[in-house]
């Protein structure tokens, strides 16, 4: 079985963010075995430096890097855009080698570099999102995505 996971900085705070990821985590868990792995964003002060926060994301992004399994797949604007279909022939792919796929979520700062090229990035949308909702789109592309392999009605 697939092992899925998304790793992210930070928390979801409200609510009906968590309830919304738990109804997907609640429909994929059948599918793959499907983790969430969150680390704690780091500290900035207000109005930070561009150094500052190159340092920050350096530091999430080694975090998230070792949280990492099999294939990585940061999510960033300038990553290639995939529609629906798409997501669902990378998680085929990642079925039949290594067997584990990971979508790396970055804080409202975004990624390292080096988690950018640790392996094929893609965007969502070339418009932003805050990240909590990029967790939640994510989990219910997943769920889409299994369900496009599984030829069902969902993906219409």
């Amino acid at each position: 079985m697939l092992t899925v996971r998304i790793a992210c900085v930070g928390k979801l705070k409200e609510g009906y963010w968590r309830d919304a990821v738990a109804e997907y985590e609640k429909r994929l868990r059948p599918l793959c075995k499907f983790e969430i792995v969150e680390i704690p964003e780091s500290r900035l002060p207000s109005g930070p430096s561009s150094g500052e926060i190159a340092q920050a994301l350096e530091r999430e992004g080694e975090q998230l890097l070792q949280k990492s399994v099999g294939t990585v797949c940061p999510l960033c604007i300038e990553g290639k855009e995939l529609d629906s279909p798409g997501l669902a022939r990378l998680l085929e792919k990642a079925m039949q080698s290594p067997g584990a796929i990971t979508f790396v979520i970055g804080s409202s700062h975004g990624l390292s570099q080096k988690v950018k090229s640790a392996g094929p990035g893609f965007s969502m949308s070339p418009m932003t999102f805050p990240h909590q909702l990029a967790r939640v789109m994510l989990c219910e592309q997943l769920y889409r995505g299994f369900q496009i392999l599984g030829g069902t009605k969902y993906h219409k």
